[in-house]
Order: C-alpha cells, then structure tokens, then sequence
C-alpha cells in the first residue's frame, strides 16, 4: 500500500471510529450493548444467514454480466471474487472506487481476461444496481406512507438519494454518448499531463490509455447486447436488495424491536448513501444514517435501533470483510495496493 493510500485508509477509519463513538454517546452505549448482548441468537443467526444469500445473488449477477463477455466464472470463483470486490469497498475510502479495480483484477486473474474486461464486468453490476434500488425506495416509502405520515428525514432523504443517482446516471450517459470523443481527445490530454513528469512517457501513456478506452467501451457495448442475460442480472440485484431488506427486519425482531418490512425496503437503499464519503466502506456514517431514518420512522428508542443496526451491519459489513479477506488471499491480490 503506497502512502497516499495509507494516509486515507488511517484518516478515513479514524474518522469512522469517530463518528460511530459519537453515535454511541448519544444513544446511549451501555443500553446498546446490553440490547445486542440480550438479542436472540437464533434470529442473528438468520441475519447473518440473509447476508449470505445476498453476497451469493450479487456474486451470481457478476458472473451473469461477465457471461455476455464471453468470461466464464464457475459460482465459486464468481462468489470468491464478488467477495473480494466487497471486502475492498469496505476497508477503502469512497467504497466503490476502491472495489472495482481489486474486482477487475481478480477476474483478468482467474479468466485470463483482460483488465478492463473485468472493470466493465463490475462496474456494469453496480450500475445495474442502480434501478432496483431506487424502485424499492418508492416502493417501501408509497406503502409507509399509506399507514403514517412520511416524516421531513425520509423525504430529505429520498430526495438526496434521488439526486445523487440522476447526478452520477447522467455522468453516465453523457461519457457514453460522448465516448468517441473521449477515445480521441482524453489520452492525449493525459498523455500531455503526465508527460511533464520524468518518469512517464507521453506517448507510451497515451497509446495505452486509448487502447484501454476502445477496449472498455467496445466491452459496454457487448453488455447491453445480450437483454436476456441483462434482465437476470437485474432480477439478482433485486432479490439482493429484497434479501438486505429482509437481513434489517430480522435483526430488529432478534433485539425484541420488530419493524414492517416496508421500513426496510427503503431504509437500506437510503442509508447507503452515506457510502459515498471518504470513510472505509461508509463505515459510522451509514450506521448514523440508519439511525437517524429508523428511529422516527419506528418509533423504536434509540438504543435499541442501534443495536440492530449494528446487528445488520455486523452481517452485511463486518461478515463480507472476512469472506472477502479470505478471498482475495486466497486468489493472490493486492485489494488495498
């Protein structure tokens, strides 16, 4: 791991430490740890056993997405390396950034694809992510909404949420619908930037950064040719979603606290939002986040929110870092390089 990478990772956990020893003082930490320690074994059990089922349906829509690549990844390897792009999102400030490239890795390693093959892969499952995310917001929120008042935090909420997505989707297309010009004019610009450094060749930069380019895009294209696979891959990111949702509603019945699965719905897909920050994997900003929607929409005291919280992320946080750990020691890459 270089310095700069090293820095980040000790400021961004410090900082997560922070938050979540904050969160504590304010909840309550003897009521929190008391409530967790008291909850029912056999239902954390269950949250942890839903987790599972979700990192298996995700790792399924990889190797769904890489099969219209033409890369071919048995469940295993497919299950070992979606743990390894998990594991890197959580113990790598801004999450996703840190994932995606260890998961590419991984699949040009164990396929003998290439790299950008691979990032296409990845990054194509977390986009597709995207839709099923935001339609169990509404979803969860239209049915919450029928039987009480929708309160000022869900709707700050939803409405961040929503923003940030059309933010990052329009991004999206407008590289997309620009891609040509990106090919032409980016490599150069690099090339020319870097160039100005001694230990780069302009032009060796910028040959390789328009060959990796044209291969990525030529590999998004290949994606999105194949509809039949594309709507499996939605249909897993969804039954990854629904599995989370249903991981929190059971964590909350195991600290005696039980809450309408609607709650859930729209609870997870928000909260995860605050992923989005220079914190490991979000860590102590989704927990806050999660708390500051749950406790006005359940009216469950503070405390005992926070113990199913941590219950929950316990299995979605905690559980991915050790499979993924194991993973991307087993297959032999760098995740925090």
């Amino acid at each position: 791991m270089d310095g700069n990478r090293r820095r980040g990772l000790v400021v961004g956990g410090a900082a997560a430490v922070g938050i979540l020893a904050v969160l504590f003082v304010i909840v309550g930490a003897n009521q929190v740890v008391d409530t967790v320690l008291a909850a029912d074994s056999g239902l954390v059990a269950a949250t942890f056993g839903l987790a599972l089922c979700w990192l298996i349906a995700w790792s399924l829509m990889l190797r769904t997405v890489l099969g219209s690549l033409d890369v071919h990844l048995t469940v295993t390897t497919s299950f070992l390396v979606y743990a390894g792009a998990v594991f890197a999102n959580n113990v790598t400030p801004f999450g996703q950034a840190g994932g995606e490239p260890v998961a590419a890795a991984l699949i040009a390693k164990v396929s003998g694809s290439r790299y950008e093959t691979g990032l296409v892969g990845i990054a194509s499952v977390d986009v597709l992510n995207v839709v099923p995310s935001i339609s169990l917001v509404f979803l969860g929120v239209g049915a919450y909404a029928a039987t009480a008042a929708v309160g000022e935090r869900v709707e700050v909420a939803v409405t961040v949420a929503v923003a940030l997505i059309a933010s990052i989707a329009t991004a999206i297309a407008l590289g997309w619908r620009y891609r040509r010009l990106l090919v032409d004019r980016l490599p150069a610009i690099v090339g020319g930037l870097l160039g100005r450094l001694r230990r780069f060749n302009a032009a060796a930069v910028e040959a390789g950064l328009a060959e990796r380019l044209r291969n990525f895009f030529e590999d998004i294209e290949r994606v999105g040719a194949s509809p039949r696979r594309l709507a499996a891959a939605v249909g897993l990111s969804l039954a990854g979603w629904t599995l989370q949702a249903a991981a929190l509603t059971v964590a909350f019945a195991a600290v005696g606290a039980p809450i309408a699965p609607e709650i859930a719905l729209f609870a997870v897909p928000l909260a995860y939002v605050a992923g989005a920050t220079p914190l490991p994997g979000g860590l102590g900003g989704i927990e806050a986040a999660f708390v500051a929607l749950l406790v006005p929409t359940t009216g469950v005291a503070a405390s005992t929110v926070t113990a199913a919280v941590l219950v929950f992320r316990g299995a979605v946080y905690w559980l991915p870092i050790l499979l993924g750990g194991l993973s991307v020691s087993m297959l032999g890459v760098d995740a925090v390089r």
